[in-house]
């Protein structure tokens, strides 16, 4: 079957399943969640590093599509579930974000999958190492902790950007294992089944749908509901960063979309007008100190690039303020 044809076979209108295991064992205990946007290559790895996972234990896989009009990814995934090489399920979400496919995900595996209590996702750009899944499970069991994460370390393609690394858009939040305030994104998490439970749905704010950073959102609010945050090591997870990534261009953006998703984060939180006008005064308050930090890191690690990433992060906080934002996760601006 070709590509074109395969495409128009998984062509919907509306949220459904289209491509299941043979025999679907629902009463998996753990759930892989991925979604996935216009890179079936990259979720082909993926699933390749799912697959090898060394563990006994019974684990399912939920695949959201969120391109419902090409559904280059859908036809991946249901090759590698036909084949019994996982157990799992695929689904279309037509609904663009980043949001959207995210809660498809996490919805579809919570009502499928009733006996399961560890919620695990990795994104499509990304490798899982053989022991991942069992170390992120075995953190949550052995520490009751309610959501686990865990490095996810950039694989450049372009050699020369190999200095990156310690930029805070892709180090890794902590260096190494224990009980941690909070977590900042999903790309390696563990969830727990009673976080969503307390939360409620739509789990990720669809306020930050294109945006992004409804899961530092959801890690916040998982925070003041009280719940227990722990960083596994030696969970490790490789990204794909692509030459696109690497530019200054994406890296000024990024740092622009961390500041106003800080600000969207904190004006959520606030409960009053004068709170809200105390978060408004704060952002722009920041991009002034904001200098004095880069001259700190321009010290310390000798790059104008990472110094310049508290300085954009203040600058993209105040932008929020003014309603200036980026908006990465719309479809015409991604870029795979």
């Amino acid at each position: 079957m070709n590509k074109m044809s395969m495409s128009t076979e998984f062509l919907v209108t509306d949220r459904a399943w289209v491509a299941a295991s043979p025999g679907l064992d629902c009463a998996a205990e753990t759930v892989v969640c991925i979604p996935s946007f216009r890179r079936p290559q990259h979720l082909r790895l993926t699933l390749e590093s799912v697959c090898a996972q060394r563990t006994v234990r019974r684990f399912a896989v939920v695949v959201v599509e969120n391109d419902a009009a090409n559904c280059e990814s859908a036809p991946v995934a249901a090759e590698f579930l036909a084949s019994g090489k996982l157990n799992g399920l695929c689904l279309v979400e037509p609904r663009q974000g980043n949001c959207h496919a995210i809660n498809a995900a996490f919805e579809t595996a919570l009502a499928t999958f009733p006996q399961a209590v560890n919620f695990l996702m990795i994104d499509d750009d990304e490798i899982a190492s053989p022991d991942w899944l069992e170390r992120m499970v075995e953190a949550a069991e052995t520490t009751g902790a309610d959501v686990i994460g865990g490095p996810v370390w950039p694989n450049f393609d372009d050699d020369r950007k190999r200095g990156l690394k310690r930029h805070p858009a892709f180090a890794p939040a902590y260096h190494s294992s224990g009980p941690v305030p909070v977590i900042y994104g999903c790309g390696n998490c563990l969830i727990r089944r009673r976080v969503f439970a307390r939360l409620g749905s739509p789990a990720f704010d669809l306020r930050f749908n294109f945006l992004g950073g409804g899961d530092h959102d959801f890690f916040a609010r998982s925070r003041r509901a009280g719940f227990r945050f722990y960083w596994a090591t030696d969970a490790a997870i490789m990204e794909t960063v692509p030459r696109s990534r690497t530019n200054l261009g994406w890296i000024v953006r990024r740092g622009l979309r961390i500041g106003a998703i800080n600000y969207h984060i904190e004006r959520k939180a606030a409960q009053s007008v004068w709170s809200r006008a105390a978060v408004m005064a704060k952002m722009f308050g920041l991009v002034p100190f904001s200098l004095f930090r880069a001259a700190r890191i321009v010290l310390k690690e000798h790059q104008a690039i990472i110094a310049m990433h508290p300085m954009m992060v203040a600058v993209g906080s105040a932008l929020a303020v003014l309603g200036i934002e980026p908006q990465p996760y719309a479809a015409s601006k991604i870029v795979s």
